[in-house]
């Protein structure tokens, strides 16, 4: 049996590793021109069955000794006092089992557990289907048994085989942006965090010595026209969304935006499917399903949506793709809900909200373990999400 995925992140590789496990013979072909592979991309999280899925390869010792080392946050308030908390009591209410790692340190370290086992294509992307026969843009033919597009939000596979973006995509009212700056904050191994209304930035250190990455969460109720292949158009667009409203020291985290090489920003958008599989042709994580980007819990409903899909596809696809479907329903559910949820949670809308959720920081590590837990559970948020999905034993 032949898989094609389209994806090299987190979710093909995941997948290509156990579909080899199980005598596939595995092709994944990525836009990108190599594996984006370091320090690269935003802080991500593995929740629970992910963080079980990682064990389930042998690279649990890996990627905790790659994890970030984000141990406090510091609120920065113009006019106001610095609020510090300890990361482990915030993430305490979200998950017991919990790793944060760089985007690109994760896909590495997946890519060196597949590279000796599967055909890896980089710069080429399908650009035909016919059924499960792919014309690639290297000019090659790739005949199938199945293919699996877990090539994120504005997927490939998806538009070829499902249609338009357009009819799946639902905005959720923001925008993410992340680049690499020098550490201009000097806050050395804290995060340090701002907000204003509609806006949320924090600033963390990367795992290279003098060097931080800005993430910006900006609300807008419409999606701002522009060329998505442009990075000035996008730069363009952050500068409109945040303007000086966080104050001088995010200015001069700005200030170093031109200069990034890696600069990316995107919508918050959800994919909303009623069936993401068709005829040897399926969907893995944002492609077909998340919470979407930055809101927490996505990456790791990828992770496990994919050990899932091989698990299933262990003796065969008949069935396998009904079968993968219906264990992921109700989680996929559970991740509609999320977005949002957390999204009003980390990114307040009035100036009332941005007084209220500096409070709320401060008064955190005053409160008994199971109450703090419980308000940082965002009535059910990523680890929720994750609680009533067994993953089979498939070793």
């Amino acid at each position: 049996m032949h898989a094609l995925i389209s994806g090299a992140s987190v979710a093909g590789p995941v997948l290509a590793y156990w579909l080899n496990r199980y005598g596939w013979r595995v092709t994944v072909v990525e836009r990108a021109a190599d594996m984006r592979a370091g320090d690269g991309g935003h802080a991500v999280d593995l929740f629970g069955p992910a963080v079980e899925v990682i064990a389930r390869m042998g690279l649990a010792d890996r990627v905790r000794a790659a994890r970030t080392r984000n141990d406090s946050i510091t609120l920065l308030r113009p006019g106001g006092r610095p609020i510090t908390v300890a990361t482990a009591d915030l993430v305490g209410g979200i998950a017991d089992q919990h790793v944060e790692i760089m985007r690109g340190t994760l896909a590495g370290l997946l890519y060196e557990a597949t590279r000796d086992d599967v055909d890896y294509r980089f710069g080429t992307v399908i650009e035909r289907l016919d059924g499960t026969s792919a014309l690639l843009s290297d000019g090659r033919t790739v005949d199938a048994d199945l293919v699996v597009g877990a090539d994120g939000l504005h997927s490939g596979v998806r538009e070829l085989a499902f249609g338009p973006e357009r009819d799946y995509r639902h905005f959720l009212g923001a925008y993410l942006a992340v680049y690499t700056v020098p550490d201009v904050l000097q806050t050395g191994p804290t995060v340090a965090a701002f907000t204003a209304p509609g806006l949320a930035a924090t600033v963390y250190p990367t795992l290279v010595p003098g060097l931080s990455r800005a993430l910006f969460l900006a609300r807008t109720p419409d999606e701002i026209p522009h060329d998505r292949r442009d990075p000035a158009a996008q730069r363009k667009v952050l500068r409109q969304l945040v303007g000086t409203s966080l104050g001088p020291r995010v200015s001069a985290v700005l200030d170093h935006l031109d200069a990034a090489d890696d600069f990316y920003l995107d919508d918050i958008s959800q994919i909303r499917m009623d069936s993401w599989s068709r005829a040897g042709i399926t969907l893995v994580g944002d492609a077909g399903y998340g919470p979407g980007p930055a809101v927490g819990g996505g990456t790791s409903l990828a992770a496990a949506g994919a050990y899932v899909l091989a698990s299933e596809l262990r003796n065969g696809i008949d069935g396998a793709l009904a079968r993968y479907e219906a264990v992921l329903a109700e989680p996929v559910r559970h991740s509609r809900r999320i977005g949002p949820t957390i999204l009003n949670a980390i990114v307040p809308r009035t100036a009332a909200q941005v007084w209220l959720s500096a409070q709320a920081m401060r008064l955190l590590p005053r409160l008994p373990g199971p109450v703090r837990n419980r308000v940082l559970s965002f009535g059910g948020g990523p680890a929720a999400m994750l609680d009533g999905l067994v993953l089979r034993d498939v070793a």
